[in-house]
C-alpha cells in the first residue's frame, strides 16, 4: 500500500490541525493504521493507531485527550485530529500501515510509510 500524508502546517499553541493520510489499493480495510512523529534531533515515536474497523485505538500518553485518530475505509483514508496543540508537538508526522487487523503501537509492525508532513506549533 502507498500512503500520502497531508494537512501539516504552522499553528499557534492551543490551536488545531487535522492530518489526513490517503492510501492506494483496494485492501485498505485489511490494515491497521498508525501515526508516528519525529521531532528535530529526536527519534521517531508512536502517536496513535487504529484497527481495521476503528473499534480499537491506542494513543501515546503525551497526546491522549488531545488527539483523535479515525478512519474512513470507503475513502481509504485515516485522519489525525490534533487539538490543544503544544510547542512540543512540533514534528514531522508520518502515517503508516501494518498488515494486520489489530491495532498496534509497535513501530516494527508497520511495513508501509508515508512521506511525512510537517507540523509546527509556535508558542
Amino acid at each position: 500500500v502507498q500512503l500520502q500524508a497531508s494537512g501539516g502546517g504552522t499553528v499557534q499553541a492551543g490551536g488545531s490541525l487535522r492530518l489526513s493520510c490517503a492510501a492506494s489499493g483496494r485492501t485498505f480495510s485489511s490494515y491497521a493504521m498508525g501515526w508516528f512523529r519525529q521531532a528535530p534531533g529526536k527519534e521517531r515515536e508512536f502517536v496513535a493507531s487504529i484497527n481495521w474497523s476503528g473499534g480499537s485505538i491506542y494513543y501515546a500518553n503525551s497526546v491522549k485527550g488531545r488527539f483523535t485518530i479515525s478512519r474512513n475505509n470507503a475513502k481509504n483514508t485515516v485522519y489525525l485530529q490534533m487539538n490543544s496543540l503544544k510547542a512540543e508537538d512540533t514534528a514531522v508526522y508520518f502515517c503508516a500501515a501494518a498488515i494486520m487487523r489489530l491495532a498496534t503501537d509497535l513501530e516494527r509492525d508497520f511495513s508501509s510509510w508515508g512521506q511525512g508532513t510537517l507540523v509546527t506549533v509556535s508558542s
